[in-house]
């Protein structure tokens, strides 16, 4: 059942002296006493009936602490029982008990991406409205948000592949469904296998890829008759199951997505192993299967792997805009999107500063389908004749303060790393991050 706010007033509460809140979190808690915050909530929780939700402004303020203080979910819950102040920020009585961090991670993944980009939306329009976001300049630029995965390697991910279908498979048996078909556990062996593949002692550097690719080529034999045998497990507990779902039945479904991903890793280290360097849409998570490779050009690290996210940002620090990527599109493709971001919250957008990178045929016509005359962008392969006069250079200073915003965001609100998986989880990462970050610096200028 839907509860929005938490009116009850208790006794501890009511003969304690009165404390106010102060700084940042004062500023904070006017902000989101506005109704308007509340709204995506009510649209997505339209039960009347069943068991009370925990209060949604009591959610929403906690999720701002998580994300402008870097914490998890078990810590954030601990420091809120711990304290004062953020107990009363959190509208959370002081004889109550806080919500617990499970209770936290079901509502995010309830709500999902969407509630968490409508809020974001209306941080940015009272932003607008109040006049603290008045600029017509907006600074667009991307980066990568890894994701929260192994370094992936052909055989370590063939390896863990075994290994998982092994445990679906046992999952299947346990259920009582195909528990007299062979199977055999060869993750122990694909283990072993890895362990000695990445191994770097005892062979000489010229010798580690050949030794490697050995192990590797073992290891995805033992990968195609884990597939050869799981199959046949899959199909024999399918028709013990019968037509419609009974007891044994998510187990089969996983077997069957464990399967699928295995062979997915199976054929793409058969490519590799057959000298294919480039493999186009690749997997290197399983329990991500969104993240990709995305290689970005720098020396330190030349090769990320997670999502790519659009940041757009104004000169009173505000991200009106801001778009997460599977794969690694042109920064380009990716202007028309951060642009129409920026307008659907009523920003009025006189010019456009990006890098060399956006400095193409498609940002132009995505400069041009969105009425944007002004633009300082420098060209791709020969340089404009105006990018060497001195009004042009000075105006195309204020672009680099993107990657100051960028690097705040990584540092300060967790843009660094996503620690939910998936494309979805990616989304609702960044825009918690993005969020605390606007309410932030609306608490600042207000």
């Amino acid at each position: 059942m839907r509860r929005l706010r938490d009116n009850q007033a208790s006794f501890v509460d009511a003969v304690m002296p009165e404390l106010g809140l102060t700084g940042e979190l004062a500023r904070v808690d006017e902000l989101l006493d506005d109704e308007r915050f509340l709204r995506p909530f009510a649209e997505c929780l339209t039960s009347a009936i069943g068991r009370p939700t925990i209060p949604m402004e009591r959610y929403l303020r906690l999720m701002y602490l998580k994300h402008r203080h870097g914490l998890g979910y078990e810590t954030l819950v601990s420091e809120v029982a711990d304290s004062i102040s953020w107990r009363l920020f959190c509208r959370i009585p002081l004889d109550g008990r806080v919500p617990h961090s499970t209770t936290l991670i079901k509502l995010t993944q309830r709500f999902g991406p969407e509630v968490i980009e409508e809020l974001n939306r209306e941080v940015l329009k009272s932003a607008v409205e109040r006049r603290v976001l008045r600029s017509r300049r907006l600074r667009v630029d991307t980066t990568v948000t890894e994701a929260d995965i192994r370094y992936p390697t052909d055989s370590g991910l063939t390896a863990r592949g075994i290994g998982r279908v092994a445990r679906a498979v046992q999952r299947v048996k346990s259920a009582g469904l195909a528990g007299r078909t062979r199977f055999r556990n060869r993750g122990r062996q694909a283990g072993k296998l890895d362990q000695q593949a990445s191994s770097r002692t005892g062979v000489r550097t010229g010798e580690r890829r050949a030794r490697a690719d050995k192990k590797t080529g073992a290891i995805h034999r033992l990968a195609q008759a884990t597939l050869a045998e799981g199959r046949r497990v899959l199909g024999n507990a399918g028709r013990a199951l019968g037509k419609g779902p009974g007891p044994g039945a998510p187990e089969v479904e996983r077997l069957a997505r464990e399967l699928a991903l295995l062979e997915r890793i199976a054929e793409q280290t058969a490519q590799r192993l057959a000298g294919v360097k480039s493999i186009p849409d690749r997997l290197i998570s399983l329990v991500d299967p969104d993240a990709r490779p995305i290689r970005r050009g720098k020396l330190r690290q030349p090769v990320e792997f997670g999502y790519k996210v659009s940041v757009a940002d104004t000169p009173e620090g505000f991200v009106p805009s801001h778009q997460v990527y599977v794969g690694n599109p042109l920064d380009s493709q990716t202007l028309g999107p951060a642009i129409d971001g920026a307008q659907r919250i009523g920003m009025v957008i006189g010019t456009v500063l990006a890098d060399r990178g956006y400095g193409d045929t498609v940002a132009d016509q995505a400069l041009a389908d969105h009425g944007i005359e002004d633009s300082v962008i420098p060209r791709k392969g020969q340089p404009d004749p105006r990018e060497r006069t001195r009004a042009w250079r000075r105006r195309y200073r204020f672009r680099a303060g993107s990657e100051g915003r960028i690097s705040a965001l990584k540092r300060r609100f967790g843009l660094a790393r996503t620690r939910l998986r998936g494309h979805s989880g990616a989304r609702i990462w960044v825009g918690m991050g993005v969020l605390a970050h606007n309410l932030s610096r609306m608490a600042a200028l207000v």
